[in-house]
């Protein structure tokens, strides 16, 4: 078999040359064999129709062996001489033909520190587009963020509405009227609270006098 690795070959054929070989080679082999099993299945036939024969099978089998041996010999050499003109004449591309894809180089050639420059080049969009993906990545949590807080205060706002329908609807006015009303309760409840807890003190002190 051939070591050379005929790359282009295989660009082009989209299999090496070496592998379409091989495989013309071991499917030779495989009918060479079938032929010989053929061959002793008839010696075989032939024989058990000669019951005085002193010819056994194992004989038979033997003879095959020796003469597939012999035949794969020659078939070798044969198949040699057929692979180098198939690589050469056949499965070979000459050196002035370029594949359709790689005409593009041949007319915009470029040097290893051009090749260099355009690497670098996708190497920095590349990263540039990494850092815009990832900065619209945080845009897109931060305005998932931002429709979780709208409707934390939409339900406030409505449960404001809702608290001004019902003061309202008992005459208490609008809903900062409403709200003035109940803080200046509650401070004047407080007001209660610490008298009730100051009399409550006294008391219990003049209990402990008793």
């Amino acid at each position: 078999m051939s070591v050379n690795p005929m790359a282009y070959e295989a660009q082009f054929f989209g299999f090496t040359p070496q592998t379409c070989m091989l495989r013309i080679y071991i499917a030779f082999q495989d009918y060479l064999f079938e032929i010989m099993m053929v061959v002793e299945s008839v010696i075989l036939k032939k024989l058990d129709g000669f019951p005085g024969s002193n010819i056994s099978r194992s004989q038979v089998r033997k003879s095959t062996e020796k003469f597939l041996l012999f035949m794969k010999e020659r078939f070798d050499k044969l198949f040699s001489k057929m692979e180098e003109v198939l690589l050469q004449l056949v499965l070979s591309i000459p050196k002035n033909v370029l594949l359709p894809e790689d005409k593009v180089q041949a007319q915009y050639p470029y040097s290893k520190e051009q090749f260099q420059e355009l690497q670098d080049e996708v190497n920095q969009l590349q990263e540039q587009y990494r850092a815009e993906a990832a900065a619209g990545q945080a845009l897109r949590a931060e305005l998932e963020e931002q429709k979780v807080v709208q409707a934390e205060l939409e339900k406030i706002l409505e449960w404001f509405d809702g608290f001004d329908n019902i003061c309202r609807e008992h005459g208490t006015g609008n809903f900062k009227e409403s709200l003035a009303f109940l803080t200046k309760n509650s401070k004047k409840l407080q007001d209660v609270l610490k008298d009730v807890e100051k009399k409550s003190k006294k008391i219990k002190k003049s209990d402990q006098l008793l």
